[in-house]
């Protein structure tokens, strides 16, 4: 009898320490807007596989696909007031909210995806003024993203080379694009990426500005006949944020396991975006993708140009955080140096993934 109830006893002993085992894994509600295909989710997967492996199960994830939980419009808000506990946002969705990490959609001279978001990590990571404005709405920032550069994709006979060719154009721009393309004499049409294969095939749009992996995606190859590679201004304010509250009730290993992914991310996705990009031109030149079409390089001239008609929007957003008692122009200075910093590094050893 003594046996029975000793065996019992270890067994209960036993299923306890299990159940223990099993409540002590932290799960983190990640909200994410877009489905789970691409090249994004793909990084979003292998960041989750990274956390699992570096803390050995300790932390897990309840993933939220395709807006189900959060979409880009509700998700900022959603994380800041504990809906969820991270999720990816765009600050083009809620500038006032994300102002810090809007820095990273103002134009620059650098069009690299992996200098950008390796800057945008150090920048958000190392800066404690852009933590503190962070931290204000109860968030912290975890790792990013990028659109990669925009190009140009024009329907019918209509081509975008040089600066001159813009003036009177009807053309499809978002964000800081847009402001651009408007003082070079663009007639912005306002609509949706999804819109831009029907407006391209009726002629409602000239041209719009287009990202490489939603040229792939949205098949607007179809329609437009001359794409023009620019390479020009990737959003960079694209951020994995957590939750505040969430994130300091993790601990110090924790913590430091989420910013490791998050880093190692960087390069992952960078890695997946660059040879996107090249797959997507070539298949554009040999029409592999699926129609071949007119591709052109805008010459540096050109390009140098458009760079020069961003560049006040540096100064407007330093004056617009320097209003609100943050020293932007420490913050841009920094942000700068560091795009410098990852392209110089570039130039003399090439991409992480390549050494």
């Amino acid at each position: 009898m003594n046996k029975i109830v000793k065996t019992l006893v270890s067994a209960t002993i036993l299923a306890l320490a299990a159940s223990s085992a099993v409540s002590a894994e932290t799960v983190l509600r990640f909200a994410e807007a877009t489905p789970n295909r691409g090249a994004r989710a793909e990084a979003v997967e292998q960041f989750m596989t990274d956390v699992k492996k570096l803390s050995n199960g300790d932390i897990g994830f309840e993933m939220h696909w395709g807006g189900a939980l959060l979409d880009y419009k509700s998700v900022t808000k959603g994380v800041s007031s504990g809906t969820a506990d991270l999720g990816s946002m765009l600050a083009a969705y809620d500038p006032k909210t994300l102002r810090v990490v809007t820095i990273g959609d103002v134009p620059t001279k650098y069009s690299d995806p992996w200098v950008g978001m390796r800057a945008m990590y150090e920048l958000m990571t190392t800066n404690k003024e852009v933590q503190g404005e962070l931290a204000k709405q109860n968030l912290v920032y975890v790792g990013g993203f990028t659109t990669t550069g925009a190009q140009f994709e024009c329907g019918r006979d209509a081509k975008i080379e040089t600066i001159a060719d813009i003036k009177g154009k009807r053309i499809r721009a978002v964000g800081y694009h847009a402001k651009v393309l408007s003082e070079l004499g663009a007639n912005l049409v306002n609509l949706s990426q999804g819109d831009t294969y029907q407006a391209l095939d009726t002629g409602l749009i000239d041209c719009a500005t287009a990202y490489l992996y939603a040229i792939s995606a949205f098949k607007t190859y179809e329609v437009a006949n001359n794409y023009t590679i620019v390479n020009w201004v990737p959003i960079n304010g694209f951020a994995m944020l957590m939750n505040l509250d969430m994130w300091n009730d993790l601990n110090k290993k924790q913590q430091g396991i989420l910013r490791e992914a998050g880093s190692e991310m960087v390069d992952f996705y960078g890695k997946l975006q660059i040879d996107e990009m090249k797959e997507v031109v070539d298949g554009l030149r040999s029409g592999s993708i699926g129609r071949k079409v007119s591709v052109h390089e805008m010459s540096q001239e050109e390009h140098s140009k458009l760079d020069k008609a961003g560049e006040k929007y540096a100064k407007d957003w330093v004056g617009y955080m320097n209003k609100d008692g943050v020293d932007g122009q420490k913050i841009w200075d920094q942000y700068e140096g560091l795009l410098a910093k990852y392209q110089a590094e570039l130039d003399a050893k090439g991409y992480p993934w390549k050494r």
